[in-house]
């Protein structure tokens, strides 16, 4: 078994301490890796909670050390190098119209470059309807982003973000909006006008769309992975968790699966589970099973609760449950011949907020 992934899984449940140190600091709330920031183990980036309730209370630190950082409160060895990453040169820039380029894209991890299309949902407003994880529009009233980013402003982003970042993908996700494409549209619309300017990996993120013809307009329009994304598997666990989202059943989530990968392919499709949110260990394996049967990568990660959400105060997986699934989950994908790092972009290429790549790597 990997160490540092056990190290990894450890700091991403129970999260962090952080004395303010200088460098990417991350965000607080919206879509994505909220109450994050990136850190470097021994070269490898992974994100870590430290600005959500949970992280206040953490057993662990990240404290300054003459010109370094250094990790306290770990019994297990720790990576000999530790350390922050540097806060991107993009972020200094604004589009014509006054727009910060960090409101319309920010930098995930070291090199990845992440953008909310659209900042709202249909659900989000009801939470009697919503994700009930969800932090999408937190960003919105903080000030932070704009409600729909255009593709001119998304491309123009893009190729600042490579030329002066080295940013080596994209990911892009959206709210779901009031129409049959869940977003499709926006999305192909979106990956052709940056390709238009710069040749970058991209992963588009959004709920299975009516028609199924999308997939092939997404992909003809320059996206190269599709994530669509189940968050947790157990029917009662799916009606307490997403009470909106769960009337799309979990067989019509597998039959889009199968239209997907007949476009992307075998490895370029994708789907986040939450770990913690009530599924068992069994539920979890059962499902990744299946969707590496159908040539998905069940992205397993473990739930952090984020302040602001009806979740906030919904305890952290434990570290030993953790590992055991993704041991299981490794052993699964060894089995159907998938590995992260084969796909074009995507959070399951980068891998940052989970430790599922490093025990992919040792099973």
């Amino acid at each position: 078994m990997s160490e540092l992934g056990r190290v990894v899984t450890e700091l991403q449940v129970k999260g962090l301490r952080d004395g303010s140190l200088k460098g990417n600091r991350g965000r607080r709330g919206g879509a994505g890796p909220s109450d994050h920031r990136a850190l470097e183990f021994d070269g490898t980036t992974v994100m870590v909670p430290i600005y959500n309730d949970a992280s206040s209370l953490s057993p662990y630190s990240l404290d300054a050390c003459g010109d370094g950082v250094a990790l306290n409160g770990l019994q297990q060895e720790v990576p000999t190098s530790v350390s922050t990453t540097d806060e991107p040169t993009f972020y200094g820039l604004s589009t014509a119209d006054g727009v910060p380029y960090r409101s319309i894209a920010l930098l995930h991890s070291r090199s990845v470059l992440a953008t909310t299309l659209l900042q709202t949902c249909i659900r989000f407003r009801d939470r009697s309807q919503s994700c009930q994880f969800c932090a999408i529009e937190q960003s919105l009233e903080d000030g932070a982003t704009v409600v729909r980013k255009t593709p001119d402003q998304v491309a123009e982003v893009a190729e600042a973000a490579v030329r002066l970042d080295g940013v080596t993908q994209l990911v892009m996700t959206t709210g779901t909006p009031n129409s049959d494409d869940r977003g499709a549209r926006l999305m192909a619309e979106t990956a052709a006008a940056v390709k238009q300017r710069v040749d970058l990996p991209i992963q588009g993120q959004c709920e299975p769309p009516d028609d199924p013809i999308w997939y092939e307009r997404m992909k003809q329009a320059g996206i190269d992975s599709l994530g669509m994304h189940l968050e947790v598997v157990s029917p009662e666990v799916r009606r307490r968790v997403l009470p909106g989202k769960s009337e799309l059943s979990l067989e019509r989530y597998y039959e889009a699966f199968a239209d997907a990968v007949a476009v992307f392919g075998r490895g370029e499709v994708s789907t986040y589970l939450l770990a913690g949110l009530g599924d068992s260990r069994d539920a979890l394996l059962d499902c990744s099973r299946r969707l590496i049967d159908l040539g998905v990568y069940p992205f397993v990660v473990p739930f952090v609760p984020i302040s602001g959400t009806p979740l906030e105060n919904h305890p952290s997986p434990e570290t030993s449950f953790m590992v055991d699934v993704y041991q299981g989950v490794a052993e699964l994908l060894h089995q159907g011949d998938l590995r992260s790092e084969r796909m074009s972009a995507g959070c399951a290429k980068c891998g940052a907020c989970s430790a599922l790549s490093l025990f992919e790597h040792t099973s």
